[in-house]
């Protein structure tokens, strides 16, 4: 029940921070008018009525513009509407809010509409999951979200279908299969959609699979383009990016999956046309059995840059070499432009790099060269020494530590 009451509050949240905007605003929305298009113009304008995308725009900042509801009166709000789900599973899904509706996902991948001032129910979607899929989930039913184009929603499911809906009735417009439904694959992640083409990732590295993102026409459905996160068997590779991938695996790590899922992070720059994607952990986790003598097992752990209108691979930065802990790349990616001069410190302790030529931005001591790969070898990783940024000499490899927890970073040659 606690569950349930969080999920009421968000909504009631949500409905009352789009009551604020003046009563012409919503009147605006409700006929529909210019905006009812959702297209590549509309996102980038992030309009502070509206929440687009997953991130709310491309580079994923979900930095609300809102203003309205401040410090002085945020004492004075109250509980204006709520909606209870229909099970007291997961709930994970960022809602999308267009035209003054709220449109979000549940847990067993449904979906829902709702008016975002009355909280009305304006319809409801449930693609059926088969209820055995649930055992191939690592972390319970659940779906973060949806993605909008013109005038239609995309979601996609624990079983691994990518489904468009009629955004005015929900009714489906067309569904895709984009895994093999007989290995353990999962989708929980929220679609994205990048000048007309649909983006989802998937899930099931603990499980035994092989990576990939893939793009569809957001009109009909049909494939685009495939990316591979991990290399097949040699001589199956026909991408370079995967032949050069397979001097970095050892054994007959095809046969377990590899892993390297693309399950949630993605961020886009339009003036590059560079999608940044989030690659996960190996499959198995232990490297000792997915490639006997080590290696770094490319792409796993990485932020790859690749095209969004093609698939091609541009670039890679891996975070973990050899990665063996479940130290993921997936954690959310943001773009942002900054003006770093002077003697800035990196207090905060993140990893910055240029986008466009993908250089690092760093500061702190330097590693001899090798140790980095002597700590790792040994067990002995980053997580374990002191808080700090540090570039080997060669500069190929970048470690971060935070104080809890730490990541390996290797850059790609001619840094």
């Amino acid at each position: 029940m606690r569950m349930m009451r969080g999920i009421r509050w968000a909504l009631a949240s949500g409905a009352v921070l789009l009551a604020s905007l003046t009563a012409s605003d919503m009147v605006t929305a409700a006929n529909g008018g210019a905006g009812s298009v959702v297209d590549a113009a509309r996102i980038q304008a992030a309009n502070a009525m509206d929440w687009l995308s997953y991130g709310r725009t491309y580079d994923e900042q979900r930095f609300s513009p809102l203003d309205r509801i401040n410090q002085g009166n945020i004492g004075t709000l109250g509980l204006a509407w709520y909606a209870d789900m229909d099970t007291a599973r997961g709930q994970e899904a960022t809602p999308l809010v267009i035209d003054g509706k709220i449109y979000i996902t549940t847990a067993w991948s449904k979906a829902k509409a709702y008016d975002a001032v009355s909280g009305k129910l304006l319809w409801e979607f449930d693609p059926k999951v088969p209820g055995e899929t649930a055992v191939k989930a690592c972390c319970d039913v659940v779906n973060r979200g949806m993605a909008a184009w013109g005038d239609k929603l995309y979601l996609g499911t624990l079983d691994g279908r990518l489904i468009a809906l009629d955004r005015a009735t929900g009714k489906q417009v067309w569904s895709t299969v984009t895994v093999d439904q007989t290995k353990a694959y999962t989708i929980t992640g929220a679609p994205r959609v990048i000048n007309g083409l649909v983006l989802i990732g998937n899930g099931g590295a603990e499980m035994g699979v092989r990576g990939y993102i893939t793009a569809y026409d957001a009109q009909t459905g049909k494939q685009a383009w495939r990316f591979y996160t991990v290399p097949d068997q040699p001589g199956k590779n026909t991408e370079e990016y995967l032949k050069k991938a397979e001097s970095t695996w050892h054994g007959e790590w095809w046969k377990l999956g590899g892993g390297g899922t693309v399950w949630d992070s993605m961020a886009y720059d339009p003036a590059t046309d560079l999608l940044y994607i989030g690659v996960g952990n190996g499959s198995p986790w232990n490297q000792s059995y997915r490639s006997p003598g080590g290696g770094d097992n490319l792409y796993l752990s990485s932020v790859v840059a690749i095209r969004a209108k093609t698939g091609q691979y541009v670039w890679h930065f891996q975070e973990t070499p050899g990665e063996t802990w479940d130290f993921t790349a997936s954690q959310h990616i943001m773009l942002a432009d900054l003006e770093i001069g002077g003697n800035a410190r990196a207090e905060e302790r993140l990893l910055l790099r240029d986008r466009p030529r993908d250089r690092p931005v760093h500061l702190g001591q330097q590693l001899r060269a090798g140790e980095l790969g002597d700590r790792a070898r040994s067990g002995n990783r980053p997580a374990d020494r002191e808080p700090g940024i540090a570039l080997r000499q060669d500069g190929q490899a970048l470690y971060q530590h935070a104080g809890r927890g730490g990541r390996a970073f290797v850059a790609p040659d001619g840094l």
